[in-house]
């Protein structure tokens, strides 16, 4: 069985000193080595920004894609090869800007993927712009007089569109954030974990100590149950979002894979699918 150290490689992380980014990093490498994958059955596909990076800093297969696109292609490798374990890791612009389409319908087609959103609540890698999840009223470059566009909920937008697993973590709490990564891997079907990540460089307002002070656990709200939805949608608004923990997860709904019509439990890659010279030519025929 492998180690954490065995999901290590010899490419150093060039994020920022005390960049959240890191926890989140090592919570993906504890978690792969705790549920006993290998190196080779692991699947981290990254999308662009500072977060982009991380699926060159883990020792197992990499796909760094283009912006906001790493969902469609975690999906496609899933399908490809199910036996994998895949993961698709983005920042907050990466996934619900230009990205946001993909996030939406990758929720609701419930594949098998788990989906880390490292949200720092700003664009990092091009400077410090506002993003989608920056408050009213956050000034940055691109919004000097404050912005006036209201941040999006993570966790009300999947609850919305029928997300079976939400969880929502902070970046500091690298033992908790393992455990929902873990379960994240192990549930069957989509599974959204966004995790405050703070940008030491760009983000002075949305610091380590703001999320400290203003975070909920949902394990210490009285009576909480992780499976009533209704509850769980209540309970973000009633807190602007800012919960941690196991939010919502419905262990009854299958995997969008599991539902396909005539989908072989055995991935494409180790399926001989090779066409005899006369099914080509059948097919060539119904083209022509």
């Amino acid at each position: 069985m492998a180690t954490m150290k065995e999901f290590r490689n010899n490419v150093k992380p060039n994020w920022c000193p005390g960049c959240g980014d890191f926890s989140i990093q090592a919570a993906i490498q504890r978690a792969a080595a705790s549920v006993g994958l290998e190196p080779e059955n692991l699947a981290v596909i990254s999308g662009i920004g500072c977060s982009g990076r991380i699926s060159g800093y883990i020792n197992c297969y990499g796909f760094h894609t283009i912006h906001g696109r790493s969902l469609p292609i975690a999906q496609g490798v899933k399908m490809a090869n199910r036996e994998l374990t895949v993961i698709a890791a983005g920042g907050d612009g990466d996934g619900f800007a230009i990205g946001m389409g993909h996030t939406v319908h990758a929720i609701r087609r419930n594949m098998n993927v788990t989906y880390i959103v490292m949200d720092n609540q700003i664009y990092g890698l091009t400077k410090g712009q506002t993003s989608p999840r920056s408050a009213t009223g956050f000034v940055t470059k691109s919004t000097p007089a404050g912005s006036i566009e209201s941040s999006i909920s993570p966790v009300e937008l999947a609850l919305s569109v029928g997300a079976t697993f939400v969880a929502q973590s902070f970046s500091s709490d690298l033992k908790g954030l393992t455990e929902l990564i873990e379960k994240g891997i192990q549930h069957e079907g989509f599974s959204l974990i966004n995790v405050f990540s703070p940008c030491v460089t760009y983000n002075k307002v949305n610091t380590y100590d703001w999320f400290k002070e203003n975070i909920v656990p949902v394990d210490t709200i009285e009576g909480y149950d992780p499976h009533d939805r209704i509850k769980a949608m209540s309970t973000s608004m009633q807190h602007k979002g800012l919960i941690t923990g196991l939010i919502y997860q419905n262990t009854e709904q299958k995997p969008y894979e599991a539902l396909v019509n005539g989908f072989k439990e055995q991935g494409l890659v180790n399926q001989d699918i090779r066409l005899s010279e006369e099914d080509f030519e059948k097919l060539v025929k119904e083209f022509a």
